[in-house]
């Protein structure tokens, strides 16, 4: 074996989490490697739904604008009855506005949102090690030393803390002996096919329904001439494996024989997995993404929820290796496990709906997009908080639009960006006592944003068209402690200075 590397954290999976972890853990100046089993990233369309939240996540990280170029706003359904196809809207059109920049789930097949993460931490210094697979871990007291097999040969990695995002079979959550409760139907399975397609409107997410809950759907790929093609299977029938099989299941069930496949890019057999894992972790090794929750794809929330798994963990991790109480790990589990449970009802749901033909189980609205997922009444916004009068501490802090000292305009969500804590003082009075609050050295530091109410406040910033007001619900004097990952650490309409300092102890060094 080589000699041992001691690194802060070693993250084992370059899906969506995995990589959305390994980007923020980088960006705070920490020693992280990042390994994956498969020989080369992942080349299927899979989990195509990227929600709002998510989007001003990948923001945050560096990654929005590669998703954006590989992607588009969701086509109309057209769901085929006969020779006419009914256009259905499944998702409402929403324009942007100062709180919400991004308010409609964007289209992006996974292979490409892979590679816009991937290339972010490649721009950091980062590159993902593939063909490595863990293959065994132990802990100890301060560190976990994990073995790693690849074509060079057997390496022990030793590492203060380790990231599971190795998928629904994860390693890891097998090495930590963890239950993954839940169902895994094997009669109710879908064969998924990326291919480039000849004879078909690329303006319609198509739909084709049938009896028994049979159906084939085929979404059209942005920037390609490729569409994913969703069939589903009766319980005893044996999934086509050749191209002509293919196509033959298709006119036979659509009744179309103008549709042509070309090249077949992917092919995947699906069955509606639906689990949780009983932890997120157990002592220095944590489990996100697949590795903690498997869903149906109906809603496009498992890759969302993977995300947003790895953002929260990420500064949470960057903190306790700066110095914080270890006990701040523990509210990754108290936050996320009840987001990841509360999505598998959602998406289960509507798997289930549409088995059913149910026009509503293809609709999408803000259950999906993440927007109002909350942290409220958790170990890190207690429930007997101050509160303002739209949100409450650990609600997302939505953007704004306010008007520097120069008469220079900046979002809200421009000043939050990179791996820190942000205080918003609304008013003199909050402002004052902004100053006056202290921070530690180490760990991730404080931005200050003073707003004023009108200009003779002399403060950084002033909110003209009262965006910031409204959409935090304002009406005095204010003082917020927004955390890394974009949600509301504290509110303070009083006793600014004391308060805050008290929060803030739980999350720093």
């Amino acid at each position: 074996m080589n000699n041992p590397e001691v690194i802060d954290v070693l993250v084992v999976g370059a899906g969506p989490s995995g990589t959305t972890a390994a980007i923020d853990l980088v960006r705070r100046g920490l020693d992280v490697r990042i390994i994956d089993r498969s020989p080369h990233a992942f080349d299927g369309s899979r989990a195509k739904g990227v929600q709002p939240r998510s989007l001003e996540v990948l923001e945050d990280l560096g990654a929005l604008p590669d998703v954006l170029a590989g992607g588009s706003a969701y086509p109309k359904l057209g769901i085929h009855a006969g020779p006419l196809a009914v256009p259905w809207r499944m998702f409402t059109h929403r324009e942007a506005t100062p709180d919400v920049p991004y308010p409609n789930t964007w289209l992006i097949p996974q292979f490409r949102t892979d590679r816009a993460l991937h290339a972010r931490l490649s721009a950091l210094g980062h590159e993902i090690e593939f063909g490595t697979e863990l293959t065994d871990l132990t802990q100890h007291e301060d560190a976990v030393v994990a073995t790693v097999g690849s074509a060079d040969g057997t390496e022990e990695i030793v590492t203060r803390y380790v990231v599971g995002a190795d998928g629904g079979s994860s390693a890891v959550r097998k090495r930590l002996g963890i239950g993954f409760v839940g169902t895994t139907d094997e009669s109710d399975r879908m064969l998924i096919v990326d291919a480039s397609v000849a004879g078909l409107a690329r303006n319609r997410w198509h739909m084709w329904p049938g009896r028994g809950g049979k159906f084939i759907g085929a979404c059209p790929l942005p920037h390609s001439d490729m569409f994913q093609w969703m069939i589903r299977l009766t319980p005893d029938e044996q999934p086509p494996a050749e191209k002509d099989g293919i196509v033959q299941r298709i006119h036979q069930h659509t009744r179309n024989r103008g549709i042509q496949l070309h090249d077949i890019h992917w092919t995947s057999v699906f069955r509606p997995n639906i689990r949780l894992a009983e932890r997120y972790g157990r002592g220095r090794v944590f489990l996100a993404g697949d590795a903690a929750h498997v869903h149906t794809p109906a809603g496009a929330q498992g890759l969302n929820t993977g995300v947003q798994d790895g953002y929260n963990l990420g500064w949470k991790l960057g903190q306790v290796l700066a110095g914080a109480d270890a006990a701040l790990l523990d509210t990754y589990e108290a936050e996320r496990q009840p987001i990841a449970a509360g999505v598998l009802g959602l998406s289960t749901d509507k798997w289930g709906g549409i088995a059913k033909l149910d026009p509503s189980s293809m609709k999408r609205g803000k259950d999906e997009q993440q927007l109002a997922l909350t942290y409220y009444g958790g170990p890190l916004a207690p429930a007997d908080g101050m509160r303002t009068g739209t949100l409450r501490a650990g609600d997302r802090a939505p953007d704004a639009e306010l008007l520097g000292a120069d008469g220079t305009g900046t979002r809200l969500f421009d000043a939050f960006r990179g791996p820190f804590f942000t205080a918003i003082a609304y008013g003199p009075d909050a402002a004052r006592d902004l100053e006056l609050l202290s921070w530690p050295t180490a760990g991730a530091q404080l931005k200050r944003l003073t707003v004023g109410t009108s200009a003779t406040d002399g403060l950084g910033f002033l909110d003209p068209e009262n965006t910031l007001k409204d959409a935090y619900g304002l009406t005095g004097d204010t003082l917020l402690l927004i955390r890394p990952d974009g949600y509301i650490g504290h509110i303070a309409t009083r006793d600014f200075l004391t308060t805050t300092q008290s929060a803030a102890r739980a999350m720093t060094p």
